[in-house]
């Protein structure tokens, strides 16, 4: 049974020889776990081969070698006069061609000098360097060895992704370990043909002789990344089917008020065809028997919210209550301040739940919500929170459906009687993908920006200008346009010319008295009486110098200038939702690309990209064409799935297999598919 071999795979590294709690724990940090199983979905990055040579005579600067050297004489290092000079190790190969190898690290001086006695032979494994004189160098070798054991070096060395205090060493070693358990554990197991196809692949991508090995079209990557897409795939399926199964147990909702051709009448715009088409989608929806599963995508400035304000209020017809979950307190807040005076106007009672709220007023709102008073809450997590009720949830909405998790998700759904979900995501993202990550959802694509929206218009400048710039967007703010400028980085560093937040701050602070300064290491009160103030359009504050915490969301219709530095380090995705800040009014806009002195060709044609196209679906393609899915994406947007093995540009086909079969639900294949589902944590709503 092929059950029976995850007790292995879920065994703790710390029980793995050699390893200890205290290497475990550093484990963790690098595989997101430190269980077996971590350890073989974390696959190396690249081959390192070691060339065997008889000689340096002929190697090239840079190379990695293996060569046998006997130990000619030792030179101590140390401290001296203030400088530190490192301990070399005089050697010939074969041929009597010269050879050192040096030790920087003073600490272990006896360690070396015993390890490699005067007269002996040894095999030395790392980069050979040439110095000015054309002197050969190895410093610090990878592998030292007595004649006898060269077999422990390797001649192609996989290198994985590490961490802090994780060597290349633990992970040869830790994978060595594994590999020997699984196969006695496979000799024991009666392991079905593809759970043994299943470890054979792995072990060769944890094994690979060359870069081709770990290539996403490599035979045995494209094995396991099938393998990831149909657990994931799958599992869509599961939850797909068993939301279409639950027919007639969405609650029956009879309209016994009009408030959806009042709000059309309030309206201070037309809506554009794309948002009246989704809206239709939504009010068809919400004819059907089973719960509504509904996505909408929508560039930045397409209306998604006004969308989601008609679907609350066709809720709100038969007495059912809205909820419309935002990422932050000062969307929340944004989001209140748009919609309620429509509800108002509208007679119908809508307010605000976040983390602020405490005592007396929590209790009032809460009070409000269980008694159905209240039919749209606008809030962060709090909305949530184990104390908060509602008299009957039929809607639950999403804004930037990306930043919240399955779980969290389900939490808010268990508030009501199988609400219906409507999720809001403005990061565009090309259909195919889009279908593949949210395969359970229906999904509605908002391609138009409402009538008399102004385009921005982008141009790319050099870093070395930004005084012309400032001296050409004083006028500007003088009369009293605002400014976001946005910085990669919080403080300078040593390793990095990224400019930094701070220093900007600083500096700019100089021409404009009224700049402030906003970045995700401030308290978060702090921060957010920052961008009250900047919001405010009564305020002195013109300039907001801050990092990426203003990507999403914030709404100054004032803002007229968004300066980007070293913009070349953002993903295109990035760059778009962070222009989207301005250009939200009706004055003309204007988004400025400061990009560095080291800027790559790749680099300067991302930011080509930005200044030719507005069209968020466009941009996004060429993102991931020209970056992949892991850098698209990012950490951060904690809802998508993190493959392991998958690589979105390279595996389309592999998508729509993996799809196809779990759509065409084979029972021979479903025995597998739920083992893969354990393999990478694929979740469903049965638990199967």
């Amino acid at each position: 049974m092929d059950k029976e071999i995850f007790d292995f795979f879920n065994t703790d590294l710390q029980f793995i020889h050699g390893v200890g709690p205290v290497l475990a724990a550093k484990f963790n940090e690098v595989l997101g776990g430190r269980r077996v199983l971590d350890f073989l979905l974390h696959i190396p990055s690249y081959v390192r081969p070691r060339e065997i040579l008889d000689s340096v005579v002929n190697a090239q600067n840079g190379d990695t070698i293996t060569i046998s050297l006997q130990i000619k004489s030792h030179k101590r290092g140390g401290i001296f006069h203030g400088r530190r000079t490192p301990t070399q190790i005089v050697c010939a190969d074969k041929f009597a061609a010269p050879v050192t190898i040096q030790f920087f690290n003073t600490k272990f001086l006896d360690y070396w000098t015993e390890k490699l006695p005067i007269g002996s032979w040894r095999i030395i494994s790392g980069k050979l360097d040439f110095n000015s004189r054309g002197g050969a160098i190895i410093n610090h070798p990878d592998f030292i060895e007595v004649p006898e054991n060269a077999y422990k070096i390797p001649k192609h060395q996989a290198i994985y992704p590490s961490g802090e205090g994780l060597t290349q060493k633990n992970f040869s070693a830790v994978r060595d370990q594994i590999f020997n358990i699984m196969h006695e554990r496979i000799a024991a197991y009666k392991l079905s043909e593809r759970m043994l196809e299943f470890l054979d692949a792995l072990e060769h991508v944890h094994y690979p002789e060359t870069n081709d090995d770990l290539a996403p079209n490599g035979t045995y990557i494209a094995k396991l990344a099938y393998g990831e897409l149909f657990a994931h795939q799958s599992a869509i399926a599961i939850n797909r089917r068993a939301r279409l199964a639950h027919k007639n147990t969405r609650p029956v909702r009879v309209s016994n008020k009009n408030f959806i051709d009042k709000f059309y009448e309030i309206l201070p715009f037309e809506l554009t065809n794309a948002q009246q088409r989704t809206i239709d989608e939504i009010f068809a929806d919400f004819k059907r028997d089973v719960p509504m599963m509904r996505l909408v995508q929508g560039d930045v400035g397409s209306g998604k919210t006004m969308v989601a304000m008609a679907a609350a209020v066709k809720m709100a017809e038969s007495g059912a209550q809205s909820v419309l979950l935002a990422p932050t307190d000062t969307l929340a807040q944004q989001h209140f301040a748009k919609i309620k005076p429509m509800c108002d106007k509208l007679g119908l009672v809508c307010d605000v739940l976040t983390g602020r709220d405490k005592g007396a007023p929590r209790r009032e709102k809460l009070i409000s919500l269980k008694s159905g008073r209240t039919k749209i809450a606008i809030g962060t997590h709090a909305l949530f929170s184990e104390d908060v009720e509602y008299k009957d949830l039929g809607l639950v909405i999403i804004d930037e459906q990306h930043r919240f998790g399955v779980d969290q998700r389900t939490a808010m759904r268990a508030k009501g009687n199988n609400p219906d979900m409507l999720a809001l995501s403005a990061t565009p993202i090309p259909r195919t993908l889009s279908m593949t990550v949210y395969g359970d959802m229906d999904i509605s694509i908002i391609n138009e920006k409402p009538a008399g929206r102004i385009p921005i218009k982008t141009s790319k400048i050099p870093i070395a200008r930004v005084n012309a710039l400032i001296e050409r967007i004083a006028p500007q703010v003088a009369n009293g346009a605002k400014i976001f400028w946005v910085c990669p980085l919080v403080e300078e560093s040593e390793i990095s010319d990224m400019t930094a937040a701070q220093s900007r701050y600083e500096e700019l602070k100089k021409y404009f008295p009224g700049t402030g300064l906003c970045h995700g290491q401030m308290d978060k009160k702090q921060r957010d009486k920052v961008m009250e103030e900047f919001v405010d359009t009564n305020s002195q504050m013109r300039v907001l110098v801050s990092t990426t915490v203003i990507e999403v969301g914030i709404d100054v219709p004032s803002a007229t200038i968004m300066v980007i530095e070293n913009a070349e380090r953002f993903g295109l995705a990035a760059l778009h939702q962070l222009r989207g800040r301005v250009g939200r009014g009706s004055k003309q806009s204007y988004c400025i690309l400061l990009y560095g002195n080291n800027v790559s060709p790749d680099g300067i044609k991302r930011l080509d990209v930005l200044c030719e196209t507005e069209d968020g679906f466009v941009i996004a393609e060429q993102d991931l064409m020209m970056r992949g899915v892991g850098e698209l994406l990012g950490t951060r947007q904690s809802g998508w799935i993190q493959y392991h093995f998958v690589n979105y540009r390279e595996h389309r086909d592999l998508f729509k297999l993996a799809q196809t079969a779990a759509m065409n639900n084979n029972s021979e294949d479903e025995d597998w598919a739920k083992t893969l589902r354990m393999i990478f944590n694929c979740s469903t709503v049965a638990g199967a």
